[in-house]
C-alpha cells in the first residue's frame, strides 16, 4: 500500500460533477473525482453503486447527460470508444469479455489493433507473457476453453497491448479463489510500477484494493461519500465496519443507515 495525495497539476484524468443514467434510472450523481499521473486510485462500493458506469462513461460506451471528464487537460465526454482508445486509455471489463471463439494469441492482437508497430507488438507479447506465463503455453487455444482467471489474465493482457497511459479495471477479482485474486493484484502492481501505467481501479474486493492503490473513493448510490489516502481510508471506522467486515463495539447496536448518514 502507497500513500500518496494527488494533486491538481499531476492529474491524468479528472471528473467533474460527472452524471449518467439509464434510461429514467440516474447511475452517476455528481461524481468528481482525479486520477494522479503513474498512481492507482480505486473506487469503493457496494453492488450497483455505480462502479462499473464510472468506468463505461469514461471510457465512451456511455454518454454523461452532465459534467466534464478531462484526460490530460483535453474534454472526451461523449467521445467515440474507438478515439478514446486511440488516445490512452484502455479498459478491463468486468466479466473479462475476451472473444471465445478466438484463440489466446488473436485475442492479444486485438488490443493491438490500433498499432501498426510490428517490432513494438512483438515486444508488449514477450512482456505479457512474462507476467502471465500460462497465457504464453495456451497462446494457440481458444479463449473460451480457459479457467475464469485464465481469462482475466487475457483480459488484461488484451488492454496491455493497446500501450494504455490509463488503464481503467473492472472488478478484476470477480469470481476467482481468494489465492488467484492476490496474484491478480500482485501483478496489477507491478505493471503500475514497471510499465509506468496509470490505473483506475475498482473493486468490491476493498482490502485487496486499498493494498494496492495510493487513493480512494467510497461510492454510494452514485455519490462520493468518501476519499482519502488509501492508508487513512484503512484505519477509519465507516470503511473498516462496511467493505473490510470489522465492527467496533461502539456501533453494535446501529442500524446500517444511520451509520451511513455520517459520512455524507
Amino acid at each position: 500500500m502507497k500513500d500518496a495525495e494527488p494533486r491538481v497539476g499531476d492529474n491524468i484524468l479528472e471528473l467533474a460533477n460527472v452524471e449518467a443514467s439509464y434510461g429514467p434510472v440516474q447511475a452517476l450523481r455528481g461524481v468528481t473525482l482525479a486520477v494522479p499521473k503513474g498512481k492507482i486510485v480505486t473506487v469503493l462500493g457496494a453492488n450497483g453503486a455505480g462502479k462499473s458506469t464510472i468506468l463505461k462513461t469514461i471510457s465512451g460506451i456511455i454518454d454523461p447527460s452532465k459534467g466534464q471528464i478531462r484526460f490530460e487537460g483535453g474534454e472526451i465526454q461523449r467521445r467515440d470508444p474507438s478515439w478514446i482508445v486511440r488516445h490512452g486509455i484502455g479498459h478491463v471489463p468486468e466479466g473479462r469479455e475476451v472473444f471465445p471463439l478466438l484463440t489466446v494469441d488473436e485475442n492479444l492482437r486485438m488490443g493491438a489493433y490500433t498499432r501498426s508497430d510490428a517490432a513494438g507488438i512483438a515486444s508488449d507479447l514477450d512482456m505479457v507473457y512474462a507476467y502471465f506465463p500460462i497465457l504464453k503455453e495456451r497462446f494457440r487455444q481458444e479463449a473460451g476453453l480457459l479457467s475464469g482467471g485464465q481469462q482475466q489474465m487475457l483480459a488484461i493482457s488484451r488492454a496491455l497491448l493497446s500501450r494504455p497511459k490509463l488503464m481503467l479495471m473492472d472488478e478484476p477479482s470477480l469470481g476467482l479463489s481468494p489465492l488467484l485474486t492476490q496474484e491478480i493484484f500482485r501483478i496489477i502492481g507491478r505493471i503500475n510500477k514497471e510499465q509506468g501505467t496509470t490505473i483506475l481501479l475498482v473493486e468490491q474486493n476493498a482490502n485487496m484494493a486499498l493494498e494496492v492503490a495510493d487513493y480512494g473513493y467510497v461510492l454510494e448510490v452514485g455519490r462520493i461519500v468518501m476519499e482519502d489516502t488509501c492508508k487513512r481510508l484503512l484505519e477509519k471506522e465507516d470503511v473498516q465496519e462496511f467493505y473490510l467486515g470489522m465492527k467496533s463495539q461502539g456501533v453494535r447496536g446501529q442500524r446500517r443507515w444511520k451509520k451511513k448518514k455520517q459520512w455524507r
